[in-house]
This record gives structure tokens, C-alpha cells and sequence, in this order.
């Protein structure tokens, strides 16, 4: 079974993790966000990117739910003693990752070829691709202002209330390659639980995405991020309230219209309505067990 994830770090990184743990190896395509992209300190930090495969390769922190496990923070500590930029957390074992990157990038290498080549590198079984090799930002318009995603979300710990998300670069990227060709080929196509303004929106803002999801001939399932109407991490209960008007079932399906199906709610949502199919589970992802069970259910769903 060929299925393709739409998904940003976090959450979705563990959903994908789910995925990876129910299907054979080859048969799950992650396409990754890559609005949240950032340069710090001269290097190119794609942190979806990064947190995907950290989660798929078993590197990833889980306790602090990004970030390397065992990591050191020398070189940070080294960075503010010389006055530099240390807002935005590079551990050790990170800045590899990030300095290798940065270099190929350099040498006029693509982002999807050296992801390619990186997870390469770790084994993955599944396949992760940019959603775009071309550059794209995500800006969020606040009452205090424009800001970058990361000086809002890292530096200002998204304490600002978002009107509106910008993406900067949307009209002219182009799906990286592979990435519609999943699409077209697959059996199921999933949106991680995943912010549907920061994470999800940069992925379906590139057009060719978009039109080969609106095209698409299999279902396309959602897994909502909110449990009670509250977020598990993030702001996106508060984006969804000021946005959307409400972190409803139904608002988060809104988010989605014309892209899915059906919308899987956790158990504390329901009852609710919406203009799509609802399938109700528990999808706290507490432990490796909840996570594929999550998983199994949403491809019931998209095999329904």
C-alpha cells in the first residue's frame, strides 16, 4: 500500500513514526514542510525537515520532542560567549547535520536530492521529500507586527496572537521532484496532525501540490491536532479560535476544504459535525503502541 503523509515536525513526526511501524518499507512517502526553513549563524536549519528524520531514524529527543537525544551544547555556549545569535537552540549533534547541509546546499546541490541522501545514510524505510527545493518563508502577521516564523514561534515563544500567516515565495516554488508523482501514485494520501496554518498550509501553498491533491483519485484523510478543542503543543487552538472562529471539528476541517475526505477527531471532540466524514479514535500519541494504533485507524479511514 502507497501512502504519502503531508506533514511538519512534532506531532507529525511521531504520527509518521506510527506509519512507518504498520507498513513495509518503500510504501510511505513523507512530504516535509519546509516554510519554516531559517539561516542562523550561516547555516540552513530545516527543522521539519530535521525533526522527521531525527523521529523515522530514531535519533530524535523524546522527551524534549525535537532536537538530537544525548546532545551537548558546547558550541552554543560558545556562540553567546562570543556575543552571537544563541535564541535559536543548535546542540552539538545538530550542528553536523546542519553544516554538512549547508554546505552541499552551497555547492548548488537540491534539498530533496541531499535529503534523499541523508536518510539514505540513516536506513529509513520511508521516503522523505521537501515539499519544494525552492525557496519558501513563512511570516505570521501579529498586532505586534510582521515576524519570521521562527523569531515568532522560537525567539518570541509565539506569544502573539496571529491574523494572518504569509508565505513568502508560494507563487513561484514548484513541487520538488517526486513529490507530485507520489501523489498521483498513491493509495491513501494523510495530513499529519500537524498545525493547519504553519505546518500543512506552506506544503498545499506550492500550486502543483495543491492541484494533484484537489485531483487526486484515492481519499485524503486528516488527523486533527486538537484533543478537547485544546492543542497538545503549539499554538494552534489559539490560531484556530482567532482565525477559524472557533477549534471545532468543524473549524479544522475548514482549514482543509477541498483537500480531504474525512477528518479523524479524538474521542474527547465527539460528537461533532463537519462538511466531512468524521471518524472518531483516541489520538494521543502517548507511547510507540498509540502511535500505530493512531495510524492504523487513519488508514482505515482513507481505505474506507
Amino acid at each position: 500500500m502507497r501512502v504519502v503523509l503531508l506533514s511538519g515536525g512534532g506531532g507529525g513526526a511521531r504520527f509518521a513514526r506510527g506509519l512507518a511501524g504498520i507498513l513495509r518499507p518503500g510504501e510511505l512517502t513523507v512530504i516535509g514542510n519546509v516554510g519554516d526553513d531559517v539561516e542562523i549563524l550561516g547555516l540552513h536549519v530545516s527543522p521539519d525537515l530535521d525533526s522527521l528524520m531525527y523521529t523515522l531514524g530514531g535519533l530524535i529527543d523524546d522527551v524534549r520532542g525535537w532536537g538530537r537525544a544525548d546532545e551537548t551544547w558546547s558550541a552554543l555556549e560558545a556562540v553567546a560567549t562570543w556575543g552571537g545569535e544563541d535564541w535559536f537552540r543548535l546542540g552539538d549533534r545538530d550542528l553536523g547535520l546542519h553544516l554538512v547541509r549547508t554546505a552541499a546546499l552551497r555547492d548548488g546541490a537540491l534539498l530533496s536530492d541531499l535529503t534523499e541522501e541523508l536518510c539514505g545514510r540513516l536506513g529509513l524505510g520511508a521516503r522523505l521529500l521537501p515539499a519544494t527545493d525552492d525557496r519558501l518563508r513563512t511570516h505570521v502577521v501579529t498586532p505586534a507586527g510582521r515576524f519570521p516564523f521562527q523569531e515568532w514561534f522560537v525567539g518570541r515563544r509565539h506569544r502573539d496572537d496571529v491574523d494572518v500567516v504569509e508565505i513568502d515565495g508560494a507563487d513561484r516554488a514548484t513541487p520538488a521532484r517526486g513529490v507530485v508523482e507520489a501523489i498521483v501514485a498513491a493509495d491513501a494520501i494523510v495530513l499529519a496532525p500537524s498545525n493547519p496554518y504553519l505546518s500543512i498550509g506552506p506544503i498545499v501553498a506550492v500550486a502543483g501540490i495543491r492541484r494533484a491533491l484537489v485531483e487526486r483519485r484515492v481519499r485524503c484523510v486528516a488527523v486533527s491536532p486538537l484533543i478537547g478543542g485544546t492543542a497538545v503543543t503549539g499554538p494552534v487552538d489559539r490560531m484556530l479560535t482567532r482565525m477559524a472562529g472557533g477549534a471545532t471539528p468543524a473549524h479544522v476541517a475548514q482549514c482543509h476544504t477541498g483537500l480531504i475526505d474525512a477528518l479523524v477527531i479524538d474521542e474527547a471532540d465527539a460528537p461533532a459535525e463537519a462538511e466531512v466524514d468524521l471518524v472518531v479514535t483516541r489520538t494521543l500519541m502517548s507511547d510507540r503502541a498509540a502511535e500505530r494504533g493512531l495510524a492504523e485507524a487513519v488508514l482505515e479511514a482513507a481505505c474506507a
